[in-house]
């Protein structure tokens, strides 16, 4: 695993990114909706699934929240194991797991893609997953 944080040049989208990550696994709401544009989505995964069954995403400070409460809120925490990432423009792409520690004792991996998209002051845009429920589902354990 390569430490993608210690990057002689720090990215904004690439820092973003982990402040993000970073809230999450604190389980900071209001700190990762914060870091949200206004008018900032996110779509995880990318198309319909059961946290977005239209496939459209979550836009706006307020179906963002909800879109914790119905997805991130559940879960008991979250690890985030990054391998790679590749930053230009005003975007991040970071290729990694996910681990997520649900309740009664069980984790899930979610491998994919995940793409920040920054404002030009440094607030998300937009973060798009790109990661595979079935492929997450088969990878499920108990700790």
């Amino acid at each position: 695993m390569i430490d993608w944080r210690a990057s002689k040049a720090e990215h904004p989208a690439r820092v973003v990114s982990w402040r993000s990550m970073e809230a999450v696994a604190a389980g900071e709401k209001e700190k990762w909706i914060s870091l949200f544009a206004l008018d900032g989505s996110v779509e995880d995964p990318v198309g319909p699934s059961p946290f977005d069954p239209e496939g459209v995403g979550h836009h706006g400070h307020e179906a963002i929240g909800a879109f914790w409460d119905k997805a991130i809120a559940l879960a008991e925490g979250f690890d985030f194991t990054i391998t790679d990432s590749f930053a230009n423009g005003l975007e991040c792409a970071n290729v990694g797991t996910i681990t997520i520690h649900l309740p009664g004792g069980n984790l899930m991996d979610t491998d994919g893609v995940f793409v920040y998209r920054i404002t030009e002051d440094g607030l998300i845009r937009s973060v798009r997953a790109h990661w595979e429920m079935e492929r997450a589902m088969g990878t499920l354990r108990t700790r």
